[in-house]
């Protein structure tokens, strides 16, 4: 299938409505996999002794009933086979979807008697005709009441994509995007390094990714500021390289791409030391550094190297100074700077870094706290979300900065999210199922990567781009090696 088929969001539930013999079956096999496909004849099978046991029909429709029941009840894609001609079933299945809060579409098979007639004729074990015929004599009343019915779309069976929320607009964006080319920035994060090889592997390993993610286009290269793997991407023991000690490594093998954490905990150093320590980096990449700089969020980590891990509260007053003493630290002279939490009496770095401001991006979508600091000290915030969530945080960032009196263009809005990619829907789904954990629903796997084709990705940038995003940084879990760079730099080059 190619991205200009109809895309529908998953979880969705799909009612086929037609007579006998007019391709639903069919159809769905080659649109859905095999176990979203609750079929009643093949429930006859199961209940009866075959297919066209029709004294298994009570049994069966009870059965289908129940599948479908609980299928919805665990927000799975759901395609209903059967002939769908009966308007209480139709209604059931319509009222049960919307209580579940699932979206639900009718696919009508508006095929000419004639056609169906000969369809059954070439059957191994045909409809009965007279059935066939009460069928197709009841199905333009059928077809005329679908529109009616309270559906999310009455569709036909042409081309039907399944694919996460994030990407149902996908094609008429980067249609507006082929149109009228938009600018944005990428970065590309590493947060795990369990891969092929080991530990000996490791150094050639980074080093050919972040050529490959400089030679594919990406703008900035990004690590987490963590010393053991987080719990929401593997297990404590999983390798995990120091933040900084691996920038410095990353600034000896690149040459243009820019270099920062996502985000520094303000926790984790002693500010005045990190001030030195980006610096340094700055120099020796050149004049590539960021700072992204965030409260600390991982308490376990924090008692498991021995440091404090104060209230929320007093974490965000360390924030807010610590966003006032580095410019400071990076900028001319030895200014003295006394708060509440950071104390240093000579705020100094020779040599000072080579960019007359090094940014400052703060980590963060808290729109009372988080934002406001962004848009008194940062040069840019970092927030998650949907392309409507990042519009918001993007509204909510420049009101802080009309209150505060500073120019909104000064505050760059950028985006993180996870993004698994492919050349087209088959290789998405190899990745998805190599990929998700063992008792993850694929669907339900695949919204929270945001799995998706080039052409996908492509329109979802585009939209947080309208958004208001300037810079996207994603993490891409099937990066083990440079290959799965390749089709990032297609979507790249689409913002260029």
């Amino acid at each position: 299938m190619t991205d200009d088929a109809r895309a529908l969001p998953t979880p969705c539930v799909v009612v086929l409505v037609g007579p006998g013999a007019s391709g639903k079956t069919t159809w769905a096999d080659a649109h859905f996999p095999a176990g979203a496909v609750v079929s009643s004849d093949r429930l006859r099978a199961l209940v009866g002794v075959a297919e066209d046991d029709l004294e298994a029909s009570t049994d069966a429709f009870a059965l289908l009933e129940e599948v479908v029941a609980r299928r919805l009840a665990r927000k799975l894609t759901t395609v209903i086979d059967t002939l769908g001609l009966d308007a209480e079933r139709r209604r059931g299945w319509l009222a049960l979807a919307r209580a579940l809060g699932l979206p639900c579409y009718a696919v009508a098979f508006d095929v000419p008697a004639k056609e169906c007639r000969e369809r059954n004729r070439q059957r191994t074990k045909r409809i009965p005709a007279a059935a066939l015929t009460a069928q197709l004599r009841s199905w333009p009343a059928v077809r005329d009441q679908l529109a009616g019915e309270g559906f999310d779309g009455v569709l036909r069976p042409a081309r039907i994509r399944a694919v996460p929320e994030a990407f149902t607009r996908a094609p008429a964006a980067a249609e507006r995007q082929r149109q009228d080319p938009s600018r944005l920035r990428f970065g590309l994060q590493l947060a795990t390094f369990d891969w092929p090889g080991g530990n000996p592997a490791l150094r050639q390993r980074l080093t050919e990714i972040a050529q490959a993610a400089e030679a594919a286009g990406f703008d900035a290269l990004y690590v987490m500021d963590h010393f053991r793997q987080i719990p929401q991407l593997g297990r404590a023991w999983d390798a995990m390289l120091e933040s900084y000690t691996t920038l410095a490594f990353l600034a000896g093998v690149t040459s243009r791409i820019r270099l920062g954490t996502l985000v520094t905990g303000v926790t984790y150093r002693n500010v005045g030391h990190l001030g030195k320590i980006i610096a340094t980096l700055d120099v020796l990449s050149g004049g590539r550094a960021v700072c992204g700089l965030g409260l600390g969020w991982f308490e376990a980590e924090h008692r498991a190297y021995g440091w404090s891990f104060p209230p929320v509260a007093e974490r965000y007053a360390w924030l807010e100074e610590a966003l006032q003493v580095l410019p400071l630290v990076w900028g001319k002279g030895a200014p003295a700077f006394r708060g509440e939490h950071v104390k240093i009496t000579e705020a100094l770095s020779y040599p000072r870094p080579l960019q007359e401001r090094i940014p400052i991006i703060l980590g963060g979508s808290g729109e009372r706290r988080t934002l406001r600091l962004a848009a008194q000290y940062a040069d840019a915030c970092n927030v998650f979300g949907d392309a409507e969530t990042v519009r918001h945080k993007a509204e909510v960032l420049r009101a802080h900065c009309v209150d505060l009196s500073r120019d909104p263009a000064e505050v760059a809005v950028t985006q993180l999210s996870t993004v698994l990619i492919g050349t087209d829907d088959e290789q998405v789904w190899r990745l998805i199922e190599e990929h998700r954990p063992r008792r993850q629903d694929p669907a339900r796997f695949a919204a929270a990567v945001n799995a998706g084709t080039i052409t996908d990705q492509v329109g979802r940038f585009r939209e947080l781009a309208e958004a208001g995003a300037s810079e996207v940084m994603v993490r891409l879990p099937n990066l083990v090696d440079a290959t799965a760079l390749e089709p990032m730099a297609d979507v790249i080059k689409s913002f260029r």
